[in-house]
């Protein structure tokens, strides 16, 4: 088991997955605005490089794990043109919110979303060409087991693609994130979330999160090859992509 995997958002004695639908349910209305400013939009930038990496391969049917409210999924239809995209998560919550924003964007004959759980998914083998995940791999109950998940759903010589939220490692920016995400973060979390625990936990599973070659060798121990890493703005964040 590694660390992030025993560190839930409540402590109401429910199993992991429960907690974080019921976290993501709870925060969804504001989960935007929070993750724009709080990144000062940085993100954004972080998303659409993890999509150019499959750009050169193409993929015409795609899975997103963990979409969310779906701002990932409509970049990846912008960005790669495929045929079809499907949006999983545990939350339908988060994914009422990003079915109102694809309508809006007009791309509903392209994205489509299914509440899906991401350690047993509802799809037979080997059907898509790339699959991403983008800031929700750290909220997965059992990562070795979604990561098999993902890759078997994934077509032979298919794509991972995955950008997360890593702890800087390297002087000042370790200690001037660590100050930043144990201040200001969890503060203007709980006051525009008003969930107090949501972005503690989020924090707190970050910092312990598999990151660079551990990842690498988790992502080779689970189906992949080819893996590597990129980290992104001093740390802060770490994209991977790796091939079945």
């Amino acid at each position: 088991m590694y660390k992030q995997e025993e560190i839930t958002p409540y402590q109401d004695g429910q199993e992991k997955g429960r907690q974080v639908e019921q976290m993501f349910d709870h925060i969804a209305p504001t989960y935007d605005v929070l993750n724009h400013r709080l990144s000062w939009d940085i993100d954004k930038g972080w998303r659409r490089k993890a999509i150019k990496q499959l750009q050169p391969f193409k993929p015409q049917r795609v899975v997103d794990i963990a979409t969310g409210t779906g701002d990932f999924a409509i970049m990846a239809a912008r960005m790669l043109q495929p045929k079809e995209l499907i949006g999983v998560d545990i939350s339908e919550g988060m994914m009422q919110v990003a079915r109102e924003k694809v309508e809006a964007e007009g791309l509903t004959e392209t994205i489509s979303f299914k509440k899906d759980d991401c350690l047993a998914l509802s799809y037979p083998d080997e059907v898509f060409d790339a699959a991403t995940v983008a800031f929700g791999i750290r909220n997965f109950q059992d990562l070795e087991k979604g990561l098999q998940e993902i890759a078997r759903v994934l077509k032979k010589d298919g794509h991972l693609s995955i950008v997360e939220l890593t702890q800087p490692a390297r002087f000042p920016m370790k200690q001037l994130f660590w100050l930043y995400s144990h201040t200001l973060l969890p503060l203007y979390g709980k006051l525009l979330s008003k969930d107090n625990h949501a972005y503690k936990y989020l924090v707190a599973t970050m910092e312990v999160f598999p990151q660079g070659e551990e990842m690498v060798k988790i992502l080779q121990k689970t189906g992949f090859s080819e893996a590597r890493f990129k980290r992104l703005t001093f740390g802060i964040c770490t994209m991977y992509l790796a091939k079945k």
